[in-house]
């Protein structure tokens, strides 16, 4: 027989080989989730799931630890070292996400729900109350004779009801304080793709090109201005207050190869990290020549910066909202007829005041593997896609009025941002575009 406690309008079945019946119905529930459009593509999550399901329904506990799991299911050799390599703990990690996400949009009458507990690899069936086994009914022979010492007990089960009634209450109010839990599953759901591959992630920095005054040009400075330019701290933290009409040589400039990393797209580049290594997540942050087309090939990547990037452009360049240089204009531009234009806002006394930037999620980018984009037309514009795209408040308000399958659809934002003294204000979402 099935061991069964309840929970609320749900039952919880231990299905054992005899129940044959139970049996076949968790089977036809997972194969619905394994053909859904939640885990269709995701070809290790189905390999676990119905790994752990069909040796639940067996009886073959020794089966569901970490390091069996890791042999049969990801060909790991049997005595690996499950602490250096997380491959189980982050794929079942990947599979509740995929579950949670799959019985928000399943039917309500489902008669058996399947789900994996945190920090276990026993797959669990909750039954509907309705679906689950009926129970023989007690018949008794005599009037039940009434205990005067047990008058007490509905009392104390009213109690009881009330005491757990006010718990869950304050716990709702208590997270409602700490955390939104749907700020967390719709963050989660932005980032799955790059979450549930094993390879690394990319973050991916452009290295522009970079030359400042020779030390020659530093010297004749120096001389014609006594005390001026005379350590190299100085030299490179304090900019030349050369005569704008004062000529200078091709030779008084020099190529500096150290350099070039723009300030937005190193303030994009730590939240990201900080993003990955929260979630555990590998990274490795790739400057300038030290990536290729074939990286980006291999592994889940956010690619930062736009016009001093090539792989950001190219990327872009057939989708509804690209960059484009209009007449030597930083342009973001709606390719498609009568499009609209957003161009970076300058005050009469040439300082930025208003930046733009775009943030893309693309599920299947030129590369063929998951890729997030975050850039600006100037600086600020980088650093509040950055900002739009690793912070969980942000990605709610932008994605709650999404279409009801994004998850599965590709995606650009257009955000403004409000600069003041060289400091980017909160994103600001201008235009969507899913597909």
């Amino acid at each position: 027989m099935p061991v069964r406690s309840t929970n609320h309008d749900q039952t919880v079945f231990s299905i054992s080989n005899g129940n044959e019946e139970n049996r076949k119905i968790v089977l036809i529930e997972l194969e619905k989730i394994l053909t859904s459009s939640i885990f269709r593509s995701a070809a290790r999550s189905k390999q676990f799931l119905q790994y752990v399901v069909e040796h639940q329904l067996d009886g073959r506990s020794e089966f569901l630890k970490e390091r069996a799991i890791g042999a049969e299911v990801f060909h790991r050799p049997a005595g690996y070292a499950t602490g250096d390599d997380p491959v189980v703990r982050v794929q079942a990690g990947e599979v509740r996400r995929r579950l949670e996400q799959y019985y928000q949009t399943a039917a309500s009458d489902v008669k058996v729900r399947i789900e994996l507990p945190l920090g276990s690899y026993s797959p669990v069936f909750h039954w509907n109350a309705a679906a689950a086994q009926p129970q023989p009914a007690i018949v008794a022979s005599n009037p039940p004779v009434k205990d005067k010492s047990k008058r007490i007990r509905p009392w104390l089960w009213s109690i009881a009801a009330l005491c757990v009634v006010v718990a869950v209450v304050a716990a709702i109010v208590y997270n409602s304080g700490q955390r939104n839990p749907h700020v967390r599953t719709v963050f989660q759901q932005f980032w799955d793709p790059i979450f549930s591959t094993q390879q690394p992630a990319f973050i991916c920095l452009a290295k522009g090109v970079t030359y400042r005054p020779s030390g020659e040009l530093y010297d004749r400075y120096a001389k014609a201005h006594p005390g001026t330019y005379r350590t190299e701290v100085e030299r490179f933290s304090v900019p030349l207050q050369m005569d704008p009409n004062v000529k200078i040589s091709w030779g008084d400039m020099e190529l500096q190869e150290g350099y070039g990393v723009a300030l937005g797209d190193v303030s994009a580049a730590l939240k990201f990290s900080t993003l990955l290594g929260h979630f555990g997540k590998t990274n490795q942050v790739r400057v300038g020549p030290n990536y290729s087309f074939e990286d980006l090939r291999n592994s889940p990547a956010i690619v930062i910066g736009a016009f001093n990037n090539r792989w950001t452009i190219d990327m872009l360049s057939n989708l509804r909202f690209a960059f484009v240089t209009d007449k030597g204009v930083y342009t973001i531009r709606e390719q498609v007829p009568g499009g609209r234009n957003w161009v970076s806002v300058y005050s009469k006394s040439q300082l930025l005041e208003e930046d733009y930037g775009i943030v893309a999620r693309l599920l299947d980018s030129k590369t063929g593997q998951f890729t997030v984009i975050a850039a600006g037309l100037r600086d600020s514009g980088t650093q509040a896609a950055g900002e739009l795209a690793s912070n969980p408040g942000y990605l709610t308000l932008v994605l709650r009025d999404a279409p009801k399958d994004w998850q599965n659809k590709n995606l650009e934002i257009i955000l403004k941002t409000t600069v003041t003294d060289s400091i980017p204000g909160p994103p600001q979402v201008v235009a969507t575009y899913y597909w």
